[in-house]
């Protein structure tokens, strides 16, 4: 908040060259708030069943997803992940070879433009959480539909507050350039956590869970400032383990635990 409100301060008094230095930085919180988020949907960030469903509200109005929507979702992921059989809710859409050859052209097409990178990392994500994550689809229970008003009125509440202080333009840049450039990053980890050669596929016949948590996710090894906004996320193996663990206490665990170790370690560069 100190940091939108700087960039606020900077557009009303007309200093819009400086504004571009505290992008990154105010998207960077914005990235770990949303793991605080993700954290409270694991029940995770507090012993309280309650306050993880209150926080993760609070958080979520913040990190533009609505609770119990993403929740289910999430959860589905983390029970389904690396299950051929299973793909298509809370991952990102991957076709076998074999899958992909026997599609039609238009199919074929479709699937290499939705997994093109100025696609995934470029465009994607200001579609996810700034559109698809504003409304409802038929599915939703009574539960998250009232979730996902929630988050829109808060959002709304937000924006009334900032529209009235700096105006609807200047609240426009500042929320929209941060939302973009986190959910950029966002995304960019989804994907590298779960996307890289010999990743972990299986029918459900075979599928294993301990397997798909090992071999299905990387061990992203970030410089410590990126580990603390990222919340300690690259750890996605322990992560996947057991999700009950909170984000500070993936690095202990990660360094107790002999004999596990994801298959796959991306650095920074």
């Amino acid at each position: 908040m100190i940091l939108y409100g700087l960039q606020a301060f900077l557009y009303v008094k007309g200093m819009w060259a400086l504004m571009p230095v505290l992008i990154l930085p105010t998207a960077a919180f914005m990235v770990r708030t949303f793991i605080l988020f993700h954290d409270c949907t694991h029940m995770a960030l507090f012993k309280s069943s309650k306050g993880n469903i209150i926080w993760g509200h609070i958080l979520g109005i913040f990190a533009f997803t609505p609770y119990y929507i993403w929740r289910k979702d999430h959860n589905r992921h983390h029970g389904t992940v690396g299950n051929l059989d299973k793909r298509g809710i809370g991952d990102i859409w991957t076709m076998t070879v074999d899958e992909y050859l026997n599609s039609s052209k238009f199919k074929r097409f479709y699937y290499r433009i939705y997994r093109n990178p100025i696609i995934l990392f470029f465009i994607a994500p200001m579609i996810l959480f700034g559109l698809l994550n504003r409304f409802p689809t038929r599915k939703y229970s009574k539960k998250n539909h009232i979730s996902l008003l929630i988050t829109n009125i808060g959002i709304l509440v937000i924006a009334f507050i900032g529209v009235n202080l700096i105006g609807l333009t200047g609240y426009l840049i500042i929320q929209l350039v941060t939302l973009y450039f986190a959910g950029m990053m966002g995304i960019w980890l989804f994907y590298v956590q779960h996307q890289f050669d010999a990743v972990y596929w299986e029918k459900s016949k075979k599928w294993d869970f301990v397997k798909a948590a090992i071999e299905g996710s990387s061990y992203y090894k970030l410089p410590k400032v990126l580990q603390w906004f990222s919340g300690n996320i690259g750890y996605h193996h322990i992560h996947h383990l057991n999700p009950r663990i909170p984000n500070y206490n993936l690095p202990r665990c990660h360094k107790i635990i002999s004999g596990i170790e994801s298959p796959y370690t991306v650095t920074f560069f």
